[in-house]
């Protein structure tokens, strides 16, 4: 099983032309965390939408002169992607592009639908043709089929929110307007800034607003519309307040950068506490605390402070090697494992080592981390991880579809520790989830099993590609 993170999207509008490619490329870029299967950007000059995208990283894909072929513009929106639905494919690059009778649309999404195959047969039946196997696609499918008969973009997308289920965190651009939408829920983060030059840019975390400049102004709502025109900035709230918030706890835990600040509370602060928990809940004698970099060393740091340990570097990560959690197979895992990860013998060597991650999932990952610090000389390996134990499938856009694969969901947490041969083993408990975040508003459905919406008919990650191969088998009369 394949195990994913979901996307970055990123947008920006100015009052004249300016090299808005530019800006949005370096939004993606620290954005890339978020999704290193393929990116894109499509920028707006004047009503003409000229795009580019590709598989690969940011720097890859923009490379060798591309960036600079792309036109001056007052609009331009961006997607890094690492798909949750779909398959790895150049059709499924986003930003999706839409001819409509009223115009041009370009749209990038975060997250994932609920209702996404309903939607599609839906939508199928109807006479709709899809060239992607990405629910994006449904969702700009059923905006132009509003903006058909309504009067605005931002109506269209209000009227197509009535049908949409599950996390959608919204960049859309049409030839006049940029415009942000988040889920009623708020599943998945989205924020926007502006520049000295008067600049609005919009992203899936402050993080890409800082990277270019732009001064934080604040999150998008739950429900929220924002629109933005060029001259003014409007907030359609209809749908606010008509769902409870759920924002996606793994974003604290591992998705975002910790120099990020979601919903009012910054990821490191949450981090840190979740160390402090764990160092309560799960205190144990040794001579060292240790973080798995990246997302675990701001826990080991609260770890260390709360017990009293001292925190040492007992890790180094190469940092031109992609995060393991996201990578395309078991074979591949395990190589970048080799190569990712680093000991510092001398920090290690005959110590007791509290070693500090953000979870485990498999369990593959984790037992080669043990056995590098064994290898290295550690005495004994208690290991702490910073979030519950996985034990149910996500369907808002962390790619986690099955259990079979769940190490959590077939062994107990000392199982787990023999498995992977550390000597003890703990995990934040699930109740301490809200001591972490500060507050109760948070989606911990991979958890515990509570979901905030229904559970999907169809729950195949492959659903539309499997779709699409049954109807090349069939041949026309």
């Amino acid at each position: 099983m394949s195990i994913h993170e979901e996307c970055g999207v990123f947008g920006a509008i100015s009052k004249q032309d300016t090299d808005i490619a530019g800006i949005v490329y370096y939004g993606l870029y620290t954005l890339q965390h978020r999704g290193q299967e393929s990116c894109g950007i499509v920028v707006n000059d004047d009503g003409v939408f000229t795009s580019h995208k590709d598989l690969g990283l940011v720097g890859e894909v923009f490379g060798n002169g591309v960036l600079s072929s792309l036109p001056k513009g007052k609009i331009a929106v961006g997607h890094v992607r690492y798909g949750t639905t779909g398959g790895n494919n150049r059709n499924n690059c986003q930003p999706i592009e839409v001819n409509h009778q009223k115009g041009r649309m370009a749209i990038a999404h975060n997250g994932n639908l609920s209702n996404a195959a309903e939607l599609r047969n839906s939508l199928e039946i109807n006479g709709a043709i899809f060239h992607t196997t990405s629910d994006t696609e449904t969702i700009a499918y059923i905006v132009t089929k509003e903006r058909l008969t309504c009067g605005s973009i931002e109506e269209a997308v209000s009227r197509a929110m009535n049908s949409l289920e599950g996390a959608y965190s919204l960049i859309l651009m049409s030839p006049q307007k940029l415009i942000l939408a988040r889920d009623p829920y708020g599943f998945r983060p989205l924020c926007f800034g502006k520049t000295e030059d008067d600049i609005y840019v919009a992203a899936s975390e402050s993080a890409a607003l800082t990277a270019v400049g732009a001064e934080f102004i604040r999150d998008v709502e739950p429900g929220e519309i924002i629109v933005f025109d060029g001259k003014s900035v409007i907030s359609k709230t209809e749908h606010c307040r008509t769902k409870p918030k759920k924002l996606c706890a793994f974003e604290y835990i591992y998705f975002a950068r910790p120099d990020s600040v979601i919903d009012g509370l910054p990821v490191h602060s949450a981090r840190f506490r979740a160390g402090e928990i764990l160092a309560k809940k799960h205190p144990v004698g040794a001579d060292i605390v240790i973080g798995v970099p990246d997302s675990g060393v701001d826990a080991a740091l609260g770890y260390s402070k709360a017990s009293g340990i001292p925190y040492s570097v007992g890790l180094i990560k190469n940092k031109y090697i992609g995060r393991t959690f996201i990578s395309p197979g078991q074979s591949a895992r395990i190589d970048q494992v080799k190569i990712k990860l680093s000991v510092i013998k001398e920090n290690i060597k005959g110590k007791k080592v509290i070693l500090v991650d953000d979870s485990i999932v498999r369990g593959t990952t984790s037992g080669r981390i043990v056995k590098l610090l064994k290898d290295a000389g550690a005495k004994e390996i208690h290991m702490r991880i910073s979030s519950p134990p996985f034990l149910h499938p996500c369907y808002y856009g962390t790619d986690i579809d099955s259990e079979e694969n769940l190490i959590a969901c077939n062994h107990s947490a000392e199982e787990i520790a023999e498995i992977i041969g550390a000597d003890t083993l703990g995990y934040l408990p699930a109740e301490s989830l809200k001591d972490m975040l500060k507050n109760n508003f948070y989606c911990s459905a991979c958890f515990d099993g509570n979901y905030p919406t229904a559970i999907p008919s169809d729950t195949r990650k492959d659903r539309f590609e499997q779709k699409l191969s049954q109807k090349r088998g069939i041949k026309n009369d």
